[in-house]
């Protein structure tokens, strides 16, 4: 039996590999890969813009996943086979003592993830621990399911915030991660929810996820001090800083966006002053996977209406090309081996 997959051998070169199919060892299992999203990093890592640190070429990319289990390895159970399924993507330890206290996100043990220094999902199969499995529903949508990666890391931001009943919270960005956080937010029954983004079209489908309105970023100066809660996503120069500024005092902020050196810096002064509690996301540990594997099954996210541009693997190199081109038509990527 063969297997396809998509391997970047440097940056800016990548090539379709035909070999045989991968088989799992111990503990593993093989998933036939139903559809898998292509997001920024994988841009960054086709691009060379990856900090080295978090790359090892050559790689098959692909940490937004789903499909379903086609064989187990030694010690795993066979029912498996045939369910479908996500996995996390970090390989945490399980035994530091971050990962002992659950924050598996955080491991000790040195970074390794699928998709970045093992092989990911822009393949026919993957292989990938057993441990870091969260099957699904029988009759879950696996094209829907290839965003519960992002949609863990929303749910991570989301639970980090604390959000309440009531209360006004903004989010910045209206890509991806964004989108699913209006509506993982939503669920909760804000007072207000605003959305900040640059693009109509994206604004215009946050209202439909169930944002009270949506501003655009020049509009943040009126609106400074106002937000209990504000979920930063957008990564952009600049809206780390913005995010700050629209909390009121005593207020929270999580920060989602991954950043590029040079961003602007959040002002110190106005940190202390304000009394304001900042988080930053990076992945997800494993209780933000469980709670947004929870979540989509429970109908409460539907990440399905994010995708609009699905290419077979054989096309590769135009899918990577409309991430981040900057068409606002485009939503999420999918490749669909």
């Amino acid at each position: 039996m063969t297997s396809r997959s998509v391997v970047i051998e440097r940056p800016g070169e990548h090539r379709l590999v035909t070999g045989p199919r991968p088989e799992p060892g111990p503990g593993e299992v093989l998933v036939r890969v139903a559809a898998a999203g292509i997001c920024m990093s994988d841009r960054e890592v086709y691009d060379g813009h990856r900090d080295a640190a978090y790359v090892r070429y050559p790689v098959v990319p692909g940490h937004e996943w789903s499909g379903t289990v086609e064989a187990v390895g030694a010690g795993v159970d066979g029912g498996l086979v045939g369910r479908k399924t996500v996995a996390e993507g970090f390989r945490a330890c399980g035994t530091c003592e971050r990962c002992r206290c659950g924050d598996t996100s955080l491991c000790t043990a040195g970074y390794d993830e699928t998709g970045f220094t093992r092989p990911g999902a822009f393949a026919d199969h993957v292989v990938v621990p057993a441990r870091l499995l969260h099957p699904l529903a029988d009759d879950a949508d696996l094209r829907a399911a290839a965003l519960l990666e992002p949609a863990a890391v929303v749910a991570a931001a989301v639970r980090a915030g604390h959000a309440e009943a009531g209360e006004r919270v903004a989010v910045v960005g209206a890509g991806t991660l964004g989108l699913l956080a209006v509506q993982l937010l939503a669920a909760a029954s804000p007072g207000e929810l605003t959305v900040f983004d640059p693009r109509a079209e994206r604004a215009a489908r946050a209202l439909e996820f169930g944002a009270t309105e949506a501003r655009t970023p020049e509009e943040e100066g009126e609106l400074t001090g106002r937000y209990d809660l504000v979920v930063e996503t957008a990564g952009a120069p600049s809206t780390a800083a913005s995010s700050c500024l629209l909390a009121r005092r005593g207020g929270r902020v999580v920060l989602t966006g991954m950043f590029a050196p040079g961003a602007t810096g959040i002002d110190p002064v106005h940190l202390s002053l304000s009394q304001l509690s900042v988080r930053s996301v990076f992945g997800a540990p494993s209780s933000a996977w469980s709670f947004a594997v929870r979540a989509f099954g429970a109908g409460m996210i539907d990440p399905g209406p994010l995708i609009t541009h699905e290419f077979p693997l054989e096309e590769f190199g135009d899918a990577v090309a409309c991430v981040g081109g900057g068409d606002p038509k485009v939503g999420k990527v999918l490749l669909r081996p």
